[in-house]
């Protein structure tokens, strides 16, 4: 009786013994955790601009495509300010063209005045000549010079003039340019009153409601985005040196029983959580005990149409038996 009881804890022994060998074995080919969660690209919604919202068009977790109008901010000072910013730029081309008539006017002054001047210093010239040969008196001359002197004086002040326009003209053009500026941005303004979706998803922590004010670009409630789903994982320090990118991953999430989904590594984190935390963990101590790091696995899910929920808690398996990248 007493060798079969011998050898019936020698059987044992050897049972558990294969047992941990093979559960060591696997767990070394399949790390795994559930130290995993559900994650998603999360836009946050703000409005470009500060003013009294007017209308919601959405409610809370209902799912929105790209382009779709969520709320809108009261219009009133907006277009006012567009219409203001028209008004100023049709006074600034207004007075523009009333320059530039001007300015075709000094033009043919100047060109009038040129004339006259030519013409006066050709016959002070003529004059001179014949006053040189005892043709003409001294007054003669003298009322010769005169003219010229004040032909000279009506073509400076026509240039002078018309110079003048010129760079009224060219002020007010700075005036007109500096209006166009003022009116896209009202325009911009008020196309910024209605807010769209960026992308789709489903609306999350939404509290907005008419007659709310709402400040430029300060987030007022999410959207989930339901392109790209992922898993973070994070695994023990000690499972890591078998785990690459592109290696074949089972995720269980706990929310869906009985539903498998399939993925790949995507990335593996350089820092362990606690790196990134605000108090991380102080090691220089006299009574420090050592405890297995973590650190996150990020895992690319495949398209499914589970209804996943960012956040929740999985499961994750990674096959470290097949291909990774690279390899």
């Amino acid at each position: 009786m007493k060798p079969l009881k011998t050898t019936a804890i020698a059987v044992m022994l050897v049972a558990i013994g294969v047992g941990l060998l093979l559960f060591w074995r696997h767990e070394e080919r399949y790390p795994s955790t559930k130290d995993a969660y559900i994650g998603a690209n999360i836009i946050y919604v703000a409005a470009q601009v500060t003013g009294q919202v007017a209308e919601v068009h959405i409610s809370d977790n209902q799912a929105v495509k790209a382009g779709d109008l969520l709320f809108s901010i009261d219009e009133t000072q907006f277009k006012a300010s567009v219409d203001a910013a028209k008004a100023d730029l049709d006074s600034a081309v207004q007075q523009a063209k009333s320059y530039s008539t001007k300015i075709t006017a000094a033009e043919a002054a100047v060109e009038s005045a040129q004339s006259a001047y030519d013409t006066a210093n050709k016959s002070l010239e003529r004059a001179k000549a014949l006053f040189a040969s005892g043709d003409v008196a001294q007054a003669s001359l003298d009322q010769t010079t005169s003219e010229f002197a004040q032909a000279s004086a009506r073509l400076t002040t026509s240039q002078s003039s018309l110079l003048a326009l010129q760079s009224g003209l060219e002020a007010k053009q700075d005036d007109i340019l500096s209006s166009q500026a003022q009116l896209e941005i009202a325009e911009t303004n008020l196309a910024w009153t209605k807010v769209f979706a960026a992308a789709d998803g489903w609306v999350a922590n939404l509290t907005l409601r008419p007659g709310s004010s709402v400040s430029a670009n300060a987030p007022q409630f999410s959207i989930v985005e339901s392109s790209d789903w992922w898993v973070d994982a994070n695994f023990k320090e000690t499972s890591l040196p078998r785990i690459r990118p592109g290696q074949s991953v089972t995720v269980q999430v706990d929310m869906l029983p009985g539903v498998k989904l399939r993925g790949k590594v995507a990335s593996i984190g350089r820092g362990s959580g606690d790196t990134f935390s605000l108090l991380p963990s102080e090691n220089a101590s006299g009574n420090w005990v050592k405890v297995t790091r973590r650190f996150p696995v990020r895992i690319e899910l495949d398209p499914t149409d589970a209804p996943l929920r960012v956040g929740g808690s999985s499961k994750v398996v990674v096959d470290t038996t097949g291909p990774a990248d690279g390899k």
